[in-house]
């Protein structure tokens, strides 16, 4: 047993200690999946990585109890927490831009647009996965790690139990889903 799955046994039975060690350990880690995530800078809304990682974080330690029993479960919700928590801030940035409480103000308008239509394409894609889970939630899965965590196809693999070659075949398959239905 790796080090990553005795601290999540001993997190999860109520060791607070073993809980602060585990993300200490799992930091770099967590913040490399979500620098990959938002390191295309069309895709990233403003939100950093260090504040998506803590973000995170913060929703791990409200849950109480965190998910999985292994390394590769632990990083697979980490995927499915920071999808979460891009989604809500996306959500949250339409909200402002729709005349939320903070008064908007732009002088590149060019740049303003390019933010929303990003923010427009994460609650899109949200939504879309919503309606995929129902019939493949392990397409869901791939799609998490892979747009929203920026998982390569090995650690997807590696966390799923899968070859490399079954992911690809299952991205582009929850590809060719998500695109019908953001076609609608």
């Amino acid at each position: 047993m790796g080090e990553l799955t005795d601290l999540l046994l001993r997190a999860n039975a109520g060791d607070e200690g073993a809980r602060a060690q585990l993300f200490a350990s799992a930091y770099k880690e967590l913040h490399a999946l979500a620098h990959s995530r938002l390191r295309d800078s069309r895709r990233n809304t403003l939100l950093d990585t260090t504040a998506l990682v803590h973000e995170s974080f913060m929703r791990f330690v409200q849950a109480g109890r965190l998910q999985g029993s292994d390394r590769r479960h632990f990083f697979s919700y980490a995927a499915s927490v920071m999808r979460s928590v891009i989604v809500d801030y996306a959500r949250k940035r339409q909200a402002q831009r729709r005349g939320g409480e903070v008064a908007h103000v732009t002088l590149d308008t060019d740049l303003a647009d390019t933010l929303a239509a990003d923010e427009d394409q994460v609650v899109g894609v949200h939504e879309a996965l919503r309606k995929l889970e129902v019939a493949d939630p392990r397409l869901v899965k791939v799609v998490e790690m892979r747009f929203f965590a920026g998982m390569r196809d090995q650690e997807i693999g590696a966390a799923l139990g899968l070859t490399e070659r079954e992911v690809r075949r299952e991205w582009e398959r929850a590809r060719l889903l998500l695109a019908a239905a953001l076609s609608r």
